[in-house]
């Protein structure tokens, strides 16, 4: 077994603690954890760098990839789909450094989101008829905030009878459907060759009839194929991105469409994206540890040459309790996009009450 290995051991009740969401390992005398969205120190469990090195090699292990002072760091994940990335001298000041995010099986459906507090009942509704109805989606926010758990609660709304490419830097994704293909990228070897970056996989997935294309992070020059996928008919997309705000996420693919060297004038890529995404899903960690949707916009298209972003919904803040945990509310400002319309036609109704405008009191 894989957690009961000498190895593992000094980190296996961390591993199996359900309440622990990351663990962080900062050379062998220092080690934190977030807990309940609280960041915590905990007593060191490593004697030196050796036995550290010790964890970092079984867990490398059955991926296949390796870490050495020529290639210091390495991203990979574990059996039970947690994310690791693993960081040694000479680049790691410290020693060894070992970050792992769990995999958070316990997140299945979009009410455990509700429940957590995450979003409403209303946004809820509007995203799962969004993904039913072919919208092409943005999972924008810092990292660990919790974009990728909301696309791939999400992604279980996509019909069975579709076929699903997935394509991830470092596979992270369940995805419960059966047709569904999952493309990684793999890293240089020690020559520095044999790479397969995500720009590539996004231009292979077209020739693989995909009826959805899910990229697990958009980086870089993928952008401008995923933006052209769209264009083409390949709708229905999903994408994380790290960005702090919708419209950072605008300026980030504008950024990253320019970076692939194309001649494009910003008016033309400006228009490609207002008419390629239809809705930016905006995550935060709050103060209190929590983690929210705080905003879901939608893309109104491009006026005046600007790509024009609109709220449909938005998270409040009104205070914070005794416990300091906040306190805040969703406000609803409507839709006026034609996303609404396009998931009808395609047989997903959003009710009028769903997207009903409400009454800021502040």
């Amino acid at each position: 077994m894989f957690y009961d290995h000498p190895a593992i051991r000094p980190i296996k009740d961390l591993l199996l603690d359900p309440e622990i969401s990351e663990i962080m390992i900062n050379g062998p005398k220092q080690l934190f954890v977030e807990r309940k969205g609280r960041m915590e120190s905990l007593p060191a469990r490593f004697a030196d760098d050796r036995v550290l090195h010790m964890l970092v090699n079984r867990m490398l292990e059955p991926t296949g990839r390796s870490v050495s002072s020529a290639s210091p760091y390495a991203d990979f994940r574990l059996p039970d789909g947690s994310r690791v990335n693993v960081t040694i001298p000479p680049v790691a000041l410290n020693g060894p450094t070992v970050t792992i995010r769990k995999f958070t099986g316990h997140l299945k459906k979009i009410e455990d989101l509700i429940k957590l507090g995450t979003l409403s009942k209303r946004m809820a509704y509007f995203l799962c008829a969004g993904v039913k109805g072919r919208l092409n989606i943005i999972f924008s926010g810092a990292t660990g905030t919790g974009k990728t758990t909301t696309l791939g609660i999400l992604s279980r709304h996509i019909p069975s009878s579709e076929r699903i490419i997935a394509i991830e830097d470092t596979a992270e994704l369940q995805l419960q459907q059966e047709h569904v293909i999952r493309l990684e990228c793999r890293q240089p070897n020690q020559e520095g060759k044999g790479a397969v970056d995500m720009s590539q996989l996004v231009l292979n997935s077209l020739r693989m009839r995909p009826t959805r294309i899910i990229v697990g992070e958009i980086r870089g020059a993928e952008a401008i194929d995923m933006l052209q996928a769209i264009a083409t008919g390949h709708d229905g997309c999903l994408a994380v991105l790290h960005a702090s705000s919708p419209v950072d996420a605008i300026s980030r693919l504008e950024m990253m469409a320019l970076s692939r060297g194309l001649m494009l004038p910003l008016w033309a890529i400006h228009k490609q994206i207002g008419a390629a995404i239809d809705l930016i899903v905006q995550h935060e960690f709050l103060p209190d540890g929590t983690r929210k949707i705080t905003r879901i916009a939608e893309v109104c298209g491009v006026r005046d040459d600007r790509i024009v972003i609109r709220d449909v919904f938005e998270y409040r803040r009104t205070g914070a309790g005794e416990d300091r945990r906040e306190i805040g509310k969703w406000l609803c400002h409507g839709s006026e996009s034609g996303a609404v319309e396009r998931c009808r036609r395609r047989g997903a109704e959003i009710p009028p009450e769903v997207l009903g405008v409400d009454q800021d009191e502040s």
